[in-house]
């Protein structure tokens, strides 16, 4: 299992976040109402949306290659 508080565990937190905020980018309702605002709190959501889309191959490279970490190495 993945503690939250270590390096590793930070990674994988983020690519998760990073990943659910791109999909939720693609559903329409969610869409208008947790990713319309670009500044603040909210504007987190909407970055790493931004992130998850513009760089789907860097993150899912990522994705792939954290998860082969966690599964085999650790």
């Amino acid at each position: 299992m993945t503690n939250v508080y270590s390096f590793d565990g930070i990674l994988v937190f983020g690519l998760l976040f990073i990943c659910t905020c791109a999909y939720l980018k693609k559903v329409p309702r969610l869409n208008s109402w947790l990713l319309s605002e670009k500044k603040g709190v909210w504007g987190v959501f909407y970055k790493a949306a931004v992130i998850g889309t513009r760089l789907h191959i860097a993150v899912a490279l990522s994705c792939l290659v954290m998860a082969f970490y966690v599964v085999f190495l650790k």
